[in-house]
């Protein structure tokens, strides 16, 4: 079987100018030609003109296919093990690209926008997207949602790093005092959850009493809530949970 260059173009997704220029700079030379002197390709170089494509494909320039080609110390087995090498390297970029993409994409959805260099250093581990979907769903017609959302949009870096900061002295301060020995009602307690709410209202939203007192009782029925507060020290989301409703009641 032989095929025009139209065919060969058609069935290639290319123009048949290129392989025309293929064929001039002898990258790809057709192994026959017609009795009117038109350009005839067989089998063999349509496989050729597979290995070109995939090459160009991963942006080699033709001068170096024509080299991968053309060494006589490639047999076609080795083109093989080659690309399909190639293959799973580009494999691997193109999906850390297209996760890098759909984390800053969420990230720009939640308001947070930071690289994904910059989210790892102010949250570790922890992924704010993880949970993105369910907390629009919950929350996202109410108003502290949307205040939130708003706020967010504009922290920096350095923002986020400070308000990091800031949480964890609370946390240190808050195990401190439940090492002390002093109670979820004791006034230095309601402090610290006075505080706590006084910190949501000043980089959040407008964190009520009552707004409070429900935050305080998901720390103990969601267990993603839960284990913050004990990664920081075990039995503090009672504590704490304690603390606000104790407040609550002592501010009304």
């Amino acid at each position: 079987m032989s095929y025009s260059v139209g065919q060969v173009a058609a069935s290639a997704g290319i123009t048949v100018r290129t392989l025309h220029h293929y064929d001039e700079v002898g990258l790809l030379v057709p192994s026959g030609r017609s009795q009117a002197g038109h350009r005839r390709y067989g089998d063999e170089d349509l496989d050729r003109l597979q290995r070109i494509l995939f090459y160009r494909e991963l942006g080699f320039p033709l001068e170096e296919i024509a080299v991968l080609l053309d060494d006589p110390k490639v047999d076609p087995q080795e083109h093989l093990r080659r690309q399909h090498a190639l293959l799973t390297s580009r494999i691997e970029k193109l999906q850390k690209m297209a996760a890098a993409v759909e984390r800053a994409t969420e990230a720009r959805r939640m308001g947070i926008n930071l690289t994904p260099e910059e989210r790892f250093e102010v949250f570790g581990d922890f992924d704010p997207d993880e949970y993105a979907d369910e907390a629009r769903e919950r929350w996202g017609q109410q108003d502290a949602y949307r205040e939130s959302q708003r706020r967010t949009a504009s922290y920096t870096k350095e923002d986020w790093l400070r308000i990091k900061q800031e949480q964890e002295d609370w946390g240190r301060r808050f195990a401190a005092l439940m090492d002390s020995g002093d109670g979820p009602e004791s006034g230095a307690a309601m402090e610290l959850a006075e505080e706590h709410r006084q910190q949501i209202c000043r980089l959040y939203y407008a964190c009520t009493y009552e707004i409070h007192t429900g935050l305080a009782e998901m720390y103990l029925a969601d267990p993603r809530f839960t284990s913050t507060f004990e990664a920081i020290k075990p039995g503090m989301a009672e504590y704490l949970s304690e603390a606000i409703v104790a407040n609550a009641i002592h501010r009304a």
